[in-house]
């Protein structure tokens, strides 16, 4: 285990959180030079919890990672060097005096989640139950935020092998002096990721009423979901089902968009425009259950970002969510057949959706053998993507591998180009039954349609390593392979 300082870990974000706590008012917790937060009452802690710094986190890598991806010439030669490095999977990803782009705004945040976890039970003008509902909110937010970044840096969950596999360090102070930090274990990470959720829930509000602030069926969602990544299923099925009891108690409008509707003659997603469907806003987007997100120019402005012709493959020509893609290049030109690029959300929710919810319990009620259950989930699901003739599922469906590969299929159908393939492919990498279904290519394509280049993910880069500043400082620090 290597001490990693602090200076690295909390640079990458600790400035921003100052920049924009002086910019802001009362809309962040501001710090003094000592590292005391100005905040006293409970509600200014309540409020920094619902606020564009934990809404928007610029991490993007995991679209660029997918297996359910391609690019095309010449717009692969024109991206970035570290979109091209992430696409062909390499070792290294940044230049020697860059910082990870998956760590600066994650870590800033949980200096953020641990400032408001120490210190608003003492806070004054609130009541105890108030302080408590915060305290577990600012739990929730750090268990998801490590359970992105152990996605990140750590080996996927495997229990032989989790207890000795390096994770990610686990800070539980808001320290900006300490320098004492070392690397986890991924059977660590994700036990503090547990112990996080496992204690907080039961202090969440019991309603929906605004999709940047946790409640208890954000909890219990996030909490059946990374049960479910570390295999016990049976454990995540009742959290899934009290997520879903939660939000039907919602007071606001939380549930799935019915395509059928919405991209209907006069329907709400029209006009398709530039940015593809006329979708609202996250704080507005009724499919999120907790509202976090990316924005990126991949897959609606940029060109390098498009579907394999295996994934345009897995959608019926009645699927409406092809109308999410553009077979269109921007800002003209076409692509060969089987290759789109999405053209909407412009900002990419990958907090706690609806549809992953309906997904994952797809998934675990299949796993525990209950094909009914999982297979009345799907079928919700796709009612309102497609008409209802196209919706139900085949009837290989009804033995229990085959039901289990049509929802993980459905899973890319869903989320296509938005970043989550890759993490199923982390932990799909490692089930002894469904580690075939990942693709282990990524390939280039010429404009005319001709694979071009082709590289191949070794098992080794299932993990990102850290970027060569964060060893430059830290010498005794071991990366990853």
């Amino acid at each position: 285990m290597k001490k990693i300082k602090h200076s690295i870990l909390y640079s990458l974000g600790i400035a921003m959180m100052l920049t924009s706590a002086s910019s802001c008012k009362k809309d962040f917790l501001e710090i003094s030079p000592k590292g005391k937060l100005i905040a006293q009452s409970t509600n200014d802690y309540e409020t920094s919890l619902v606020s564009l710094a934990v809404l928007n986190i610029s991490s993007d890598a995991q679209i660029a990672l997918g297996d359910e991806i391609v690019s095309l010439e010449p717009y692969f030669s024109g991206s970035t060097l570290r979109f091209q490095r992430l696409f062909r999977w390499e070792d290294v990803i940044y230049q020697r005096g860059e910082d990870n782009a998956e760590m600066s705004v994650t870590m800033e945040n949980i200096y953020l989640f641990n400032k408001v976890i120490n210190e608003v039970m003492q806070s004054t003008g609130g009541t105890e139950a108030q302080k408590k509902m915060v305290l577990a909110q600012a739990k929730v937010g750090r268990a998801w935020t490590y359970f992105l970044l152990i996605n990140y840096f750590g080996k996927p969950y495997n229990p032989a092998t989790a207890a000795t596999d390096p994770g990610f360090p686990i800070i539980e102070k808001a320290d900006v002096t300490e320098n004492n930090f070392t690397r986890a274990s991924v059977q660590e990470v994700y036990d503090f990721i547990l112990n996080d959720l496992n204690t907080a829930v039961a202090d969440l509000p019991a309603q929906i009423t605004h999709r940047i602030r946790v409640s208890r069926c954000a909890g219990e969602g996030i909490l059946g979901k990374v049960l479910l990544f570390m295999r016990r299923f049976n454990e995540a099925l009742p959290h899934f089902d009290n997520a879903f009891t939660y939000m039907n108690n919602a007071t606001i409008n939380v549930g799935l968009y019915d395509y059928n509707v919405n991209f209907a003659p006069g329907g709400s997603f029209l006009p398709i425009g530039l940015f593809g469907p006329n979708f609202p806003l996250s704080p507005s987007f009724e499919e999120n259950i907790l509202a976090k997100q990316t924005t990126t120019t991949w897959a609606f402005l940029s060109n390098e970002v498009l579907t394999s012709p295996q994934t345009y493959a897995l959608y019926t020509p009645e699927d409406l969510r092809l109308k999410c893609f553009s077979g269109t290049a921007y800002p003209g030109g076409t692509f060969p057949t089987g290759l789109l690029r999405r053209t909407g959300p412009l900002s990419k929710q990958f907090g706690f959706t609806v549809p992953d919810l309906y997904l994952l319990r797809a998934e675990a009620r299949a796993r525990v053998n209950d094909l009914d259950g999982a297979k009345a989930d799907v079928e919700f699901l796709r009612s309102k993507r497609m008409p209802n003739n196209v919706a139900i599922p085949p009837a290989t469906a009804s033995d229990k591998n085959a039901l289990i590969k049509f929802i993980l299929d459905e899973r890319i159908r869903e989320f296509a180009l938005l970043g989550y393939r890759w993490f199923d492919m982390r932990r799909l990498s490692v089930d002894p039954d469904f580690s075939n279904t990942i693709g282990t290519t990524h390939t280039i394509y010429n404009s005319q349609g001709e694979v071009s280049s082709t590289y191949t993910l070794k098992p080794e880069r299932l993990t990102l390593r850290f970027s060569q500043k964060v060893i430059d400082l830290n010498p005794k620090m071991e990366n990853n392979p």
